[in-house]
């Protein structure tokens, strides 16, 4: 499992990015696309709708169950990565690289882990 410095993480097992500028972007862990299988489709939410934290932002669809993306973050969505729709597999091969969703305008978040943090959890509930 990879877990990079420089990112923060929630216990539903999303990745934070800050990119400046009172924005941030959110995909899924290493650990969430192991745990899921291989994704084959992904549902983003539009440009401009609201994101409130700890309720349902997005959700995977992969060869063992549909799953919700959890917003760590209070917000607006500024963009959505297109890409990653277009290509649900680049979330298992560049978790860290397949970004989903950039909030911006945050207004509130969950409590976040570090990276050394969230490596515990995940080895906890392993």
């Amino acid at each position: 499992m990879d877990f990079p410095s420089g990112l923060s993480y929630s216990k539903t097992h999303e990745w934070i990015q800050d990119i400046g500028g009172g924005a941030a972007r959110i995909g899924i862990t290493d650990y969430a696309q192991n745990e899921l299988g291989d994704i084959v489709f992904v549902n983003l939410p539009e440009t401009g709708d609201e994101a409130s934290k700890g309720e349902r932002i997005a959700d995977v669809e992969s060869v063992k169950a549909v799953s919700d993306i959890i917003s760590p973050l209070s917000g607006v969505v500024k963009a959505v990565n297109k890409d990653v729709a277009d290509n649900p597999e680049s979330m298992n091969a560049d978790p860290y690289g397949a970004w989903l969703i950039e909030i911006s305008d945050i207004s509130d978040h969950e409590e976040l882990l570090s990276a050394e943090d969230y490596r515990a959890f995940c080895e906890e509930e392993g």
